[in-house]
């Protein structure tokens, strides 16, 4: 337990100063080549209420949550109108643009203001670093009433 602290603790300052270092590369995991995530619900170009549910799938891979450290295996990140993708090298933000589901979850419910939004899925390892190959969805439209 003191060493996965003592490592969380670290990602979390090189993650803070905004630089990646040698060192965060032995942090990241490769993806099988069949990897994929995809949101399983809503459908690109569906219209919703101002709450709905959202259901995510993963092919290729297991749902583990955050800092178990499992081969092929990773947690949810969703991604919401997110226009510039995160560094892939480093942990991602938990911002309300990149919303982490660290204990596995594979569904959620959103609330949103009414308008078109963008949703897509991104797999994080055990601390929250995209994979080597990042496994990531295609990025869906919305229209949220």
């Amino acid at each position: 337990m003191k060493m996965f602290c003592g490592l969380a603790a670290m990602v979390l300052v090189v993650a803070a100063s905004g630089c990646a270092t040698p060192g965060m590369s032995l942090l990241r995991s490769d993806s099988p080549k069949d990897a994929e995530v995809m949101i399983k619900s809503p459908v690109d170009g569906a219209t919703v209420g101002k709450t709905f549910k959202v259901v995510f799938g993963i092919h290729g891979m297991e749902v583990s949550p955050a800092g178990i450290k499992k081969e092929h295996s990773g947690h949810h990140h969703l991604l919401i109108d997110l226009d510039e993708m995160p560094n892939m090298k480093m942990p991602l933000p938990a911002t309300d643009k990149i919303q982490h589901f660290g204990k596995g979850q594979t569904e959620t419910e959103l609330t949103l203001t009414p308008g078109k939004h963008t949703l897509q899925l991104l797999l994080g390892n055990h601390v929250h670093i995209p994979h080597n190959k990042p496994v990531m969805s295609k990025k869906i439209t919305i229209t949220v009433k």
